[in-house]
């Protein structure tokens, strides 16, 4: 009898990547097109994650690697271990199938009417030619090292639960110990210790058999969790690829960044963020970059032009603009008050910046330079010396001309409405003030003032429209601030403690309204305060000032929980919590 390990000796000398797709392209009946250009490369023993919402062809690709789909439908190059799956004949693709590439399908791919166990042992009795007895013993040992209790191979795929059954299903495509494993949503539907077990022992046998593996998941951590390279795909394009610590924990392309940030897991502290918009249809693609319609940073090339998959930040985007565009940045910025020896230094050697649909928080105790360091980034306030780019270019500072219509680009919300609100203007008045100044002409006053109104959560007809600050309460003349922040449509926000005036469900109220708002614009947000409980609800990175200079930056899931630096300890220790568990034990005492 010829040994599984014989058979498989001399192919796995060949020198050069497993897997090589080329310029994959898939079109199902109907112009459906699954797959549209898709090209990677795979090497022994590598990991690689595929990602993605539901429709993006991952499953597709899934089908791909294992021969699954062939020509007409698909066009392109697929090989795997030097064979072209395109094209090749039965008798190839069942050579290559288990013995080189084993695919375990979406689901409960099991005949209902045959035993677990009998499956799994198909391909030892097919392939190799083992008999009925040691192809069960066979069966069993793969079990055990799947830590499927081997009695249960004597059932029927129906009684069996779902973690049991991907886990016969995993045993399944071990038998002939091949050298590429593709998991199609291999834990989906698995309550969490089930799947983190199944999750495990993935991780642990690749390494233990050396088999390269390709993981398709729309479940982010479990993806992450089994590869070390991570593919993000979109309407059946590649739209970034790259190291999966990297692709998670700063996505390079607007997708991938939406992707990660619409995914509920312990390690974030911030609310969820959904994805604007819908995925394309796709007999319905759209033109130029794929992701267009959904895109915050959307151009008129990005409509009229596709893009190419190129190095940008240490990977593969497929971005014109190789990924989220930087909106703000400062580097160095030092300001002082007063002078000679009268002098108050209020920032010193301070770097900030903001992406396209990121929150920043700017966090420390009062009198650490954060209103100071708001007001310079919002122009307000002329610094010393450093710098600060707008979208690319110096921050202007003065009113005329094209500086003006790049000002708007920058809006800073007051801490105090009342600094910012002339009581001697209307709500309609107010809230068109900036369109006035920056001398939009053109534009319909009204109906912006209206839309505007209406995206915080105001009346914007009747009575309302006429009434004075005076008329109103606190939670409705920020929120009219923040409306005429948002009329002159602003790349990025500045809120100066925004929240600081306002009673729990009011401040519930606005933050809730600047999140939407920032989803669906794409707004770059530096949020100040010293209120750290607030800020981990808002903020992806957090800044920590004290006496004018950052004592500490990262994550803020991060600094909130595990800060660094003493500045930040105190803030946490600080912040409000119900600790109720405290004041029992506290009466208990007494």
């Amino acid at each position: 009898m010829v040994t599984h390990d014989d058979d498989r000796a001399a192919p796995r000398q060949r020198v050069g990547p497993l897997v090589e797709v080329a310029d994959l392209a898939v079109c199902f009946d109907g112009g459906v097109d699954a797959l549209r250009g898709v090209t990677f490369s795979l090497d022994r023993g590598e990991s690689m994650a595929i990602v993605g919402e539901s429709g993006s062809g991952k499953s597709t690709l899934a089908h791909c690697l294992a021969g699954l789909i062939q020509p007409p439908a698909a066009r392109g190059s697929v090989r795997v271990d030097g064979l072209e799956l395109l094209g090749a004949s039965d008798e190839a693709l069942r050579s290559v199938r288990w013995s080189t590439v084993a695919l375990a399908l979406q689901g409960s791919p099991f005949n209902p009417v045959v035993t677990v166990g009998d499956q799994v042992a198909e391909p030892l009795r097919d392939r190799l030619g083992m008999g009925a007895r040691e192809a069960r013993s066979r069966a069993a040992e793969l079990a055990q090292e799947v830590l499927l209790d081997p009695a249960l191979l004597d059932r029927y795929a129906h009684q069996l639960s779902g973690g049991q059954r991907r886990r016969a299903a995993l045993a399944m495509v071990l038998t002939l110990d091949p050298a590429l494993i593709v998991l199609d949503e291999p834990t989906a539907g698995l309550d969490p210790a089930t799947r983190q077990d199944l999750v495990k022992r993935i991780v642990r046998l690749a390494a233990e058999k050396g088999f390269a593996l390709v993981v398709i998941s729309h479940d982010l951590p479990d993806a992450a969790s089994m590869a070390d390279r991570t593919m993000v795909l979109y309407a059946g394009e590649v739209m970034e690829d790259g190291a999966t610590a990297r692709v998670i924990s700063e996505p390079a392309h607007p997708y991938s960044w939406a992707l990660v940030n619409a995914y509920p897991v312990m390690t974030t502290t911030k609310d969820l963020r959904p994805i604007r918009g819908l995925p394309p249809d796709p007999r319905a693609v759209p033109p130029g970059c794929p992701y267009n319609p959904r895109c915050t940073q959307a151009e008129p090339i990005c409509v009229e032009v596709r893009p190419e998959l190129v190095h940008s930040r240490d990977r593969l985007v497929l971005c014109h603009f190789g990924g989220l565009k930087t909106l703000l940045s400062a580097e160095g910025v030092t300001k002082s008050f007063g002078r000679g020896r009268h002098a108050v230094q209020a920032l010193s050697g301070v770097s900030v910046s903001v992406r396209e649909g990121e929150s920043v928080g700017v966090v420390g105790p009062s009198g650490s330079g954060k209103s100071t360091l708001a007001r310079i980034l919002a122009g307000h306030l002329a610094l010393d010396s450093g710098r600060v780019e707008l979208m690319g270019e110096p921050l202007p500072t003065s009113w005329r001309g094209a500086d003006r219509l790049r000002r708007r680009r920058i809006q800073l919300i007051m801490q105090d409405p009342a600094d910012a609100l002339s009581p001697r203007l209307s709500v309609e008045d107010l809230v068109a003030e900036p369109l006035d100044v920056v001398g939009a002409n053109g534009v319909d006053r009204g109906a912006e003032v209206a839309g505007a109104l209406e995206s915080v959560g105001l009346p914007s007809s009747g009575s309302f429209l006429r009434a004075y600050t005076h008329q109103l309460s606190g939670g409705q003349l920020q929120r009219i601030a923040l409306a005429r922040a948002l009329v002159a449509r602003p790349k990025v926000l500045v809120a100066d403690e925004p929240t600081a005036m306002l009673d729990a469900s009011e401040q519930a109220r606005m933050l809730v309204v600047l999140r939407e708002r920032q989803i669906e614009m794409g707004l770059g947000l530096i949020y100040v305060s010293h209120d750290l409980a607030s800020v981990r609800k808002v903020a992806d990175r957090i800044v920590v000032l004290d006496e004018g200079k950052v004592v500490e930056e990262g994550p803020s899931a991060v600094v909130s929980t595990t800060p660094q630096s003493a500045t930040a300890r105190l803030l946490v220790d600080a912040s409000p919590a119900f600790r109720l568990a405290d004041r029992q034990a506290s009466s208990e005492r007494t």
